[in-house]
């Protein structure tokens, strides 16, 4: 029934984003009749609300199979107190800063929504903490969504590397037992843009790694930012449901959903991700509350905490 949900959907998408791919042109000339001058303008200092990427993703499997792919991408660095609009399905600059306790700029980095889809692997949120004239990073929060289910996870995480307990089922051929080993660069600081992410197992050991690295481009406020991320969530979701074919084929253990097999994962998450604090091995966090209604949890051990929020399935997945 899944399989059929999931044909179903792509279906409709695909036409949902032929229609409007038809209309972009002429949303783009009603734009510039509107408003001639660019929307995004510059500040005195020459920073802009919306900063874009372009870049490489890059996954590497070595356990059962070596299976490894890349593949072209485009983000966008969006200045959530200055952009024009808020992007659509993320928090708030001003929730971040509360989660984070943090006082400066909250930078999100996304694929926006093109043509009516919209698909994010992974989001990040930069969390900056100001003193006098000097703004440095301070904190992270990561978005992780998983295809085709549409659930989402978010936490706090060390910009500088931190172990987090994997939890949520980001591939149906990954158990839910390894923890996810994260760092970032300060994009702020260059023009250069990474982020790692590696897979650490009780049995395959360090046997997954993804990363991404991108590189600012010149300007963004003379780009139409429709144009540029045109079918962008679209080649995503391409890559994904292709290379899952691919592991399928080479027949690599499918995994059923946990919420299937074990209802509890998402306590248990928390559970492994106290035992890697208190082991010494993840950063110390800092929550000013519990957010979220029924599905945000906070994970304690002492004096330490970190916010796990999760976000259910969407009908028909759900």
């Amino acid at each position: 029934m899944e399989l059929l949900y999931l044909l179903c959907s792509i279906v409709f998408t695909s036409i949902t984003s032929i229609f409007l791919s038809f209309l972009l042109p002429f949303h783009a000339l009603l734009r510039r009749w509107i408003s001639p001058r660019a929307t995004l303008s510059s500040t005195t200092d020459g920073t802009e609300p919306i900063s874009l990427y372009e870049g490489t993703v890059w996954h590497q499997r070595r356990h059962p199979v070596h299976h490894s792919f890349q593949y072209h991408v485009r983000y966008a660095l969006i200045d959530l107190d200055r952009a024009p609009h808020a992007p659509p399905d993320h928090i708030s600059a001003d929730e971040a800063r509360q989660i984070t306790d943090t006082n400066g700029p909250i930078l999100l980095l996304t694929i926006p929504p093109s043509v009516g889809y919209e698909q994010n692997p992974l989001s990040v949120y930069y969390c900056y903490d100001v003193e006098g004239s000097t703004k440095h990073l301070k904190k992270c929060i990561a978005e992780v969504t998983n295809t085709p289910w549409g659930e989402r996870v978010s936490f706090i995480f060390n910009p500088h590397t931190d172990l987090v307990a994997k939890a949520l089922h980001v591939s149906p051929f990954m158990d839910m037992l390894g923890s996810w080993n994260i760092k970032t660069n300060d994009p702020i600081s260059g023009e250069n843009l990474t982020i790692s992410i590696s897979v650490h197992h009780p049995e395959h050991g360090n046997y997954f790694t993804a990363s991404l690295k991108a590189k600012k481009l010149c300007s963004s406020s003379q780009s139409d930012h429709a144009f540029f991320f045109w079918l962008m969530p679209h080649k995503v979701a391409v890559w994904i449901y292709w290379h899952a074919l691919k592991l399928w084929w080479k027949n690599v253990h499918f995994v059923q959903h946990p919420r299937y097999t074990t209802p509890t994962y998402r306590d248990e998450a928390i559970t492994r991700d106290q035992k890697l604090q208190c082991c010494g091995l993840s950063n110390d966090y800092r929550n000013l509350q519990q957010r979220g209604g029924n599905q945000s949890r906070l994970a304690e051990n002492g004096s330490t905490n970190r916010l796990f929020r999760w976000r259910d399935a969407k009908w028909p997945w759900s």
